[in-house]
């Protein structure tokens, strides 16, 4: 299996909320910057939010803000990505990935390992 597991995709309306989650048996996440990621077919991979080991976060557009929020498990063993008000062009494959750097990060390129995706599909 690959060490990052993502969980929590599914069919929701317009409007809706969903809560994904980042899991891992591979290694400690709390040691590592973790990010989430989205690609919706025909469009490149882009950062949706990042958290660092010092839970320092950062959300990648202003779109995003407000909507998407990204923390920390309280047993530090998941990374989740709160969706709120969800619309259509938030339908998409979603990724969590790892990182050894030490701010939050918006760029696929920093993170080495990834997990294999979960759907999020916003439609009526």
């Amino acid at each position: 299996q690959l060490p990052l597991v993502e969980s929590g995709g599914a069919l929701v309306q317009p409007g809706g909320s969903l809560r994904l989650s980042c899991s891992s048996s591979g290694f400690i996440l709390s040691q590592y910057n973790i990010g989430w990621f989205r690609q919706a077919p025909g469009k490149e991979r882009e950062g949706i939010a990042s958290i660092a080991t010092s839970g320092a976060t950062r959300i990648c557009a202003d779109s995003l803000k407000g909507r998407f929020t990204i923390s920390r498990g309280p047993a530090k063993n998941t990374v989740d990505l709160q969706m709120d008000s969800l619309k259509p062009e938030d339908t998409a494959i979603y990724y969590c990935a790892a990182a050894a750097i030490s701010t939050p990060m918006c760029d696929p390129g920093f993170f080495g390992s990834w997990g294999q995706g979960t759907q999020v599909a916003v439609s009526s």
